[in-house]
């Protein structure tokens, strides 16, 4: 008598369905831009008047501006830390944990006493806050992309990870969608300053409406389960015990050009989203000349050339898959150079000069910013990629969106008014990201699982 052995089949790990993760990679980062441009606006619109002492307006604003810098500075030590959790513990409860901290963090804001009931405590509180906002977004954009990309069909890398990318204009969508609404609720016979009831308790809608969103993303990204590449890692015992030493012996010219690739992406972006809006506000005969657009014209503005940046960063996605990271940003990058010279005769222009340059300058960051969340990760293997990509990202942000509005203010009061010279700093920028592309290296090919 003879017998068979039955063969029992090995049981399969679990995979993220490609909906979640589009949908884990998209929620999470939608929620975390969402936050920081909630700030954003009310740094321009709102802080200058509650959180400063009254006085010269130039100096409120560059206060304001000061405070929102402060969170660029914090960004790489949230790298650091989730980083660090990421490349050990792995990428699901890490970005639970940055979630959190964005969250808790920017519904606080909503809740705090300002300058005239609390003094100098009001912008202390502030600014602590503002520092936890940036804490958690250095962690929360590089999990997002990785979540993306090391769960990305084969040779649909650059594709996926524009879905983390797309919550930047989402959240701008939102967060002054919002903005828009409760301004028209509160309406201000003066177009240059919000009403009172605004100042008095609308402002702070938009920070406790975060606690919703929260809830959402967290939903949504406990049902994820880790990456292949990291259960890989995992398994094969490659995590390194200090994931920050290790990427900084033995891929420091990788941390340096992600750097760099990132500046333009970034200054770009600050200027385009926190300095236009100060522009497009100002009056044309203020000490500060500017565009002389009320709140609600030129947030409309706004909105509709956010649309060409949602449009162009999923555009971006297609063109780096096809032609390769590097391919596409370098002709992305050399057509900003062109576009930072062009702002005057386009801002000169009127009404359609006025949108055509928002326009322009959405779709340009569409396609410089699309291609960063499948570029990043490729510099690093898996075992470092959290902490790697991460620093990249969150020190570009000092060099580029930490003082991007602070150097534009200062460049827009030494040219009376003139754009002239912003324009020609976001030029300089890009050509700096230009040289770092051309040494750079194309990663289109490389294993995302080693």
């Amino acid at each position: 008598m003879s017998s068979v052995a039955a063969e029992t089949p090995a049981v399969a790990a679990p995979v993220n369905p490609r909906s979640r993760v589009i949908l884990a990679s998209l929620v999470g980062t939608t929620i975390e831009f969402y936050d920081f441009y909630v700030y954003a606006t009310a740094a321009v619109l709102v802080f200058p008047h509650l959180f400063f002492p009254k006085g010269n307006d130039e100096t409120a604003l560059l206060a304001s501006f000061a405070v929102f810098g402060a969170a660029m500075i914090a960004r790489p030590l949230g790298a650091i830390f989730f980083g660090h959790l990421g490349d050990k513990r792995g990428r699901k409860i890490t970005l639970v944990g940055a979630l959190l901290t964005m969250g808790v963090a920017t519904f606080l804001i909503g809740l705090l006493p300002t300058y005239p009931v609390a003094g100098w405590t009001a912008p202390a509180l502030l600014v602590l806050l503002r520092l936890a906002q940036g804490f958690a977004l250095g962690g929360e954009w590089s999990g997002a992309a990785l979540v993306a990309t090391e769960n990305a069909p084969q040779g649909k890398r650059a594709i996926f990870g524009t879905f983390p990318q797309l919550g930047a204009p989402l959240g701008f969508i939102i967060a002054n969608g919002l903005f828009l609404v409760i301004a028209a609720l509160l309406p201000s016979a003066d177009p240059s300053r919000p009403s009172d009831e605004f100042l008095a308790w609308g402002w702070r809608i938009p920070f406790l409406f975060s606690a919703v969103m929260v809830i959402v993303g967290l939903w949504v990204r406990l049902s994820l389960v880790e990456s292949t590449a990291f259960e890989k890692t995992l398994r094969a015992g490659r995590v390194h015990k200090l994931p920050l030493a290790a990427v900084v012996r033995a891929y420091w010219k990788e941390l340096i050009l992600g750097t760099f690739y990132m500046l333009a992406t970034y200054v770009l972006f600050y200027l385009m989203t926190t300095f236009s809006l100060s522009y497009g506000r100002a009056p044309v005969d203020g000490a500060l000349p500017g565009l002389g657009y009320d709140y609600k014209t030129f947030v409309l503005m706004m909105i509709a050339g956010v649309v060409f940046f949602g449009i162009f960063t999923l555009v971006s996605g297609p063109w780096a898959d096809r032609w390769g990271r590097r391919r596409t940003l370098i002709r992305v990058t050399i057509a900003i150079v062109v576009f930072g010279l062009l702002w005057v005769p386009m801002l000169a222009a009127g009404f359609v000069g006025v949108m055509a340059w928002l326009i322009l300058g959405f779709a340009l960051m569409g396609m410089t910013f699309g291609p960063m969340g499948a570029l990043l990760p490729e510099l690093f293997p898996a075992n470092v990629r959290y902490t790697g990509s991460g620093i990249s990202y969150n020190v570009s942000s000092i060099l580029g969106a930490a003082v991007a509005p602070f150097i534009a203010v200062a460049l827009w009061s030494a040219g009376g008014g003139s754009p002239f010279l912003v324009g020609l700093y976001l030029s300089a920028m890009a050509v700096l990201t230009l040289i770092a592309l051309l040494i750079g290296r194309e990663t289109k090919d490389v294993d995302i699982e080693a």
